[in-house]
């Protein structure tokens, strides 16, 4: 039914339909047979609900409209917590909403379709149950369960929401207001556990547990639903309660954790089971996982059947699978080690390789570290839940007494926040995965099959997991970096990452590439513990948005940029630079050579022509960056500066067509260097831009094809190593 619901959700809603019909017929033929007659209906059900819900979003006047893109005027209900979003651009917000009322022109209609909202704004103005009056652009929808994108122009509240939405929002504050004495990340987790609620964590934080397997924390889930019914249940059960006591209690406990959690696609998946197994203690009988998990499947999938591909259900669902099914075996075979020490590691095992291919298609890494900083956080996690929600229940009663539970939880999430921070900054914590996220899976069942056999060998089993912790605070390197680096081209895929390295662990860094583990991985297998200067030649998401990956445990002492600006990245100053400008750092001289002095801030359709155009002179070479300048551009820096000779050029906008031969010519280059990934869409690099390479005698060196490339000054000679 997943596998259903998941493809369907993706094609027109005729073959939703048609694909209902044929499996109605085949179970009408076997309707004597359970085996073939349930997992039939399971199957029409899913189809039908995904035909159902597509034809009514095609058919709504908001779908119609958003294909003409007018602006009109709607009352909308959000229907998750807004999040901000942060581009290059500036930050905005991102809000899914329910819109029920749209005018356009004259007419009126009365709908109820889901759209999603861009507002600028406060996050915390837009939580779930909200009613807003929007004036905005309609824009055709990314997803086929929604109807329209809205460009929001200008918006009011018109409506606080229901009553439980504004019982859960105290709660959630309450929660919040525990740990307010605490002003750092441990503090700002306390909420993310217990509700979900990132939104004080920064950005490196996030990164932090992202890379250490540890994010799952962050999005509320079966644990937390665990540990809080757990409390409850228990307590009851030694005060004497009965089954039908326990129930209700179960019931109110599960309904409480959505409204307060809010219902993410991770908590619909819990409270559903939590639902399950709350079932059989009714009829007294325990409820097998794989069962209640099964069904939670089902019932989510009929109410909502995008939940299919939705990361936080695939992750959700997955992990649990693992837990369910490998966790109680392999923590037998580690019965050599105390009980709770062979569950704790068996847990994080389990689900680590559930959910291993799911991980690398989101973030592109596989975590090395998950599974070790999961054990070391495991004790801490039910002290922070349980006692941060305590904070949040006292802060309705006595809010000064909410202090003392949530310093407790505080001090449980600084050992969590600990964890990450150490664990992201070992060298080897991740390792990318360039292939596609699917051939994951024979290597999480090869993987998994040898940690079966490696159980029951404590020795073996020690050895291996040594080694493996010696391999991610050293990882092995060898002959790299080379000596004598006039320039690094990080293979960051399609975008543009340079080093220039400036002393020992310290370095120049020109643009960042677009996600951050692959610029992160090309400068620590370079040694850079601090960036002196970094600057981003435009704002592009190919050059900037890796900036995460660039500052994960370095200090950035000077942030550079152009008209075009960039993110705003922790530094110790940031200046704008223009043509004329010279900056030194550590005797490596960069001259400005473009844009023009009176250039003042450009559109986003603008950026490429206003790169920041350097020369750097490195060991007395020079090495020209052009940024993603167009050949208009080029045309306007040979204008305003004849000489651009240089013995390496960084070849402009990934070697696009779009480009001047007699800039190549005059800069003469005897290494061209082309940041590009391979079989990119644009056609990058183009033939022509080869050609003019080739005319001049530059050796072209291209990341597609052979990776990080260093150009190398040895003994008076340019040497090229690749790796």
């Amino acid at each position: 039914m997943w596998g259903t619901a998941a493809a369907l959700t993706h094609v027109d809603v005729r073959w939703a339909f048609g694909v209902a019909a044929v499996v109605a017929l085949l179970g009408t033929w076997g309707r004597r047979r359970p085996a073939i007659a349930f997992p039939a209906a399971c199957l029409v059900l899913a189809a039908v609900c995904c035909g159902w819900r597509g034809a009514a979003v095609e058919a709504s006047p908001v779908a119609r409209l958003a294909e003409a893109g007018p602006v009109v005027r709607a009352e909308v209900v959000v229907r998750e917590d807004g999040r901000a979003h942060a581009t290059a651009g500036g930050t905005g917000v991102v809000v899914p909403v329910t819109v029920r009322v749209v005018e356009s022109g004259e007419r009126t209609w009365r709908v109820r379709v889901r759209a999603t909202a861009f507002v600028d704004g406060p996050a915390d103005r837009f939580v779930t149950g909200t009613r807003l009056a929007v004036r905005a652009d309609l824009e055709p929808a990314d997803s086929s369960d929604e109807a329209a994108l809205l460009r929001v122009l200008d918006w009011r509240p018109i409506g606080s929401g229901p009553w439980w939405w504004r019982g859960s929002e105290v709660v959630r504050d309450g929660i919040r207001d525990g740990v307010d004495h605490r002003d750092d990340q441990a503090a700002a987790l306390v909420p993310a556990l217990v509700a979900g609620d990132e939104s004080r964590l920064t950005d490196q934080t996030r990164d932090a547990f992202a890379r250490t397997g540890l994010t799952h924390l962050l999005a509320v889930s079966g644990a937390n639903l665990t540990i809080v019914l757990g409390v409850v249940l228990l307590g009851l059960r030694a005060l004497g309660a009965t089954r039908r006591v326990l129930l209700v209690a179960g019931v109110l406990t599960v309904v409480a954790f959505v409204l307060v959690a809010r219902p993410e696609p991770s908590v619909q998946r819990a409270a559903v089971m939590g639902s399950v197994a709350l079932a059989g203690l009714l009829v007294g009988r325990a409820g097998a996982g794989l069962r209640a998990l099964a069904w939670a499947v089902i019932v989510l999938l009929v109410l909502d059947p995008w939940l299919a591909t939705r990361p936080g259900f695939v992750l959700s669902v997955s992990a649990t699978a693992g837990i369910i099914v490998l966790a109680p075996p392999l923590a037998r075979r580690l019965a050599w080690l105390p009980g709770p020490v062979a569950t704790a590691v068996a847990v994080p095992i389990a689900a680590h390789l559930a959910c291993l291919p799911v991980v690398a298609s989101l973030s592109g890494e596989v975590s090395l570290v998950a599974v070790f900083a999961n054990v070391v956080v495991a004790p801490a996690v039910a002290p922070a839940t349980v006692a941060g929600l305590a904070a949040g229940l006292a802060d309705l009663v006595v809010p000064a007494v909410g202090a003392v539970p949530g310093t407790v939880a505080w001090v449980a999430a600084t050992v969590i926040v600990g964890v990450a921070r150490i664990g992201a900054s070992a060298p080897g914590a991740a390792v990318s995965w360039p292939w596609p996220a699917w051939t994951l899976v024979p290597v999480a069942v090869i993987a998994g099959w040898c940690l079966w056999r490696l159980a029951r060998r404590p020795a073996l089993a020690v050895g291996v997991t040594l080694g493996l912790l010696l391999a991610v605070l050293r990882p092995p390197s060898p002959g790299w970096p080379p000596d004598g680096v006039v320039v690094v081209a990080c293979d960051v895929g399609q975008g543009d990452g340079f080093v220039v390295p400036t002393a020992p662990g310290e370095a120049i860094v020109i643009d960042v590439g677009q996600e951050p583990a692959p610029i992160d991985r090309c400068l620590t297998s370079l040694g850079i513990d601090r960036i002196a200067l970094l600057l981003f030649t435009h704002g592009d998401a190919d050059h900037v948005e890796g900036w995460r990956g660039a500052v994960r445990g370095r200090r950035v002492d000077v942030l550079a940029d152009g008209p075009s600006g960039g993110p705003d990245v922790p530094a110790g100053r940031r200046v704008r630079l223009l043509a004329g400008d010279r900056v030194t750092v550590r005797g490596v001289l960069l001259e400005v050579l473009w844009p023009r002095e009176d250039a003042e801030r450009v559109p986003a359709e603008a950026r490429n022509d206003a790169s920041v155009v350097v020369r750097a002179t490195v060991r007395g070479r020079r090495v020209l960056f052009t940024g993603d300048l167009g050949e208009e551009a080029q045309r306007g820096v040979t204008r305003l500066h004849p000489d651009l000779a240089a013995d390496v050029l960084k070849v402009a906008h990934h070697g696009s067509a779009d480009h001047w031969p007699e800039l190549v010519r005059r800069a003469a280059p005897a290494v061209a260097l082309i940041g590009v990934g391979a079989d990119n869409p644009h056609g990058h690099p183009a033939p022509a831009a080869l050609a003019t390479l080739a005319d001049v005698g530059a050796a072209v060196w291209r990341t597609d094809r052979s990776g990080t490339v260093a150009v190398v000054d040895r003994d008076g000679r340019l040497i090229v190593s690749a790796r």
